[in-house]
């Protein structure tokens, strides 16, 4: 791997924003994806469709993200295109692409879609263990990892990494839970090898992978090393990256770095953040009774909801957070630069639920 390479892999793209096929062009292209791309490439698109439930929910990805990717890569020449997915066990794909909008996609742009339930397996050997994988995703010249950002019950976060569990058949996805999930998570990963990843975090389930309480936060993000994206997606919801099981593993077999202070964040649109609408972040409603919000922004709005629901129960005084406080004294606690005048503040813009989790438990 050259210098530039190096470089490439410790850079995560970060835009925001509303209109969300426009913001995923836009990241793309300040990325300069087009140029590791050629015209006779297969080019796969996996997003995260586990649930046949539409992406305002929580649990599946965005079909104007991903129309933004294919806009891109049409406009650069690309003529094979194709969406692969298996929904989780019990669930239908053809019904995901259906109802969150996939099914049309492909008829408009004429991309393929495939139902990897239904595609040939072949078996792969990765760190000593012997997995099926299917063979749409081998076959691709170039995969695009699409995962939504969002909790999740037994693995804590789901986001690039884990997102690739789409790519295997039913019958090695109930062996992955006998093998203890994480390890062979990590070593499908060290398979499949995706070439970009463009993480859906417009509004991920607080905890749940199957959606319903979802905290909007408007944000994308794009990166090469799916570790470095993990470990700060991670982060962002509360944890540390270390509490993640299969990402711990991931970073130990060599598939990329935890985020440090020489990760470069390149953030596009951050003075035009959208502001937190609270009749969308339905669990952020509940928690509001802790919260004296002015003028914040959804993406800070979220960690902040994120923390307190880490936390069994909140007793102090409201946290302050939004734009309305900046350049105030105030008393008590803020979240975010804009309340860098409050007796005391967590950094960030925005902050990562991890540091405010942090603080909150100190005081």
């Amino acid at each position: 791997m050259g210098k530039k390479d190096v470089c490439k892999m410790s850079i995560i793209y970060i835009n925001y924003g509303t209109k969300l096929q426009e913001i995923t062009y836009e990241i793309m292209k300040e990325a300069n994806i087009k140029a590791g791309l050629n015209s006779d490439m297969t080019i796969g698109i996996k997003p995260n469709l586990v649930v046949s439930r539409p992406a305002k929910e929580g649990a599946t990805s965005h079909p104007e993200i991903v129309e933004g990717i294919i806009q891109y890569l049409q406009e650069a020449g690309i003529k094979n295109i194709i969406i692969l997915e298996g929904s989780w066990i019990g669930d239908s794909t053809q019904k995901a692409f259906e109802n969150c909008g996939y099914s049309a996609l492909a008829k408009k742009y004429k991309v393929k879609l495939v139902d990897t339930k239904h595609d040939n397996a072949i078996r792969k050997e990765s760190k000593g263990i012997q997995l099926n994988v299917c063979e749409s995703a081998l076959a691709v010249d170039y995969l695009i990892n699409v995962p939504v950002l969002k909790g999740h019950c037994q693995t804590g976060l789901t986001c690039c990494l884990k997102n690739l569990k789409g790519c295997i058949p039913d019958s090695e996805k109930r062996r992955f839970h006998t093998l203890g999930l994480h390890t062979p998570i990590a070593a499908l990963n060290a398979i499949l090898r995706p070439s970009l990843h463009i993480v859906d975090s417009i509004c991920g389930d607080l905890s749940f992978e199957e959606g319903g309480n979802p905290v909007v936060a408007n944000r994308i993000m794009l990166g090469f090393d799916p570790v470095l994206l993990d470990s700060y997606g991670a982060q962002l919801i509360g944890y540390d990256p270390d509490e993640i099981v299969h990402l711990r593993i991931a970073k130990e077999y060599g598939l990329g770095n935890y985020i440090s202070d020489e990760t470069n964040i390149i953030e596009l649109n951050s003075q035009n953040r959208p502001l937190v609408n609270i009749k969308a972040n339905p669990i952020g409603s509940l928690l509001s009774k802790y919260i004296e919000e002015d003028s914040a922004c959804s993406a800070c709005y979220a960690s902040l909801i994120y923390a307190l629901d880490k936390l069994d129960r909140y007793k102090g005084d409201r946290i302050k957070i939004g734009q309305g406080f900046k350049g105030k004294k105030i008393k008590g606690l803020g979240v975010g630069q804009c309340t860098s005048g409050c007796e005391q503040y967590v950094k960030g813009c925005p902050p990562k639920a991890s540091d405010i989790i942090k603080i909150l438990e100190n005081l």
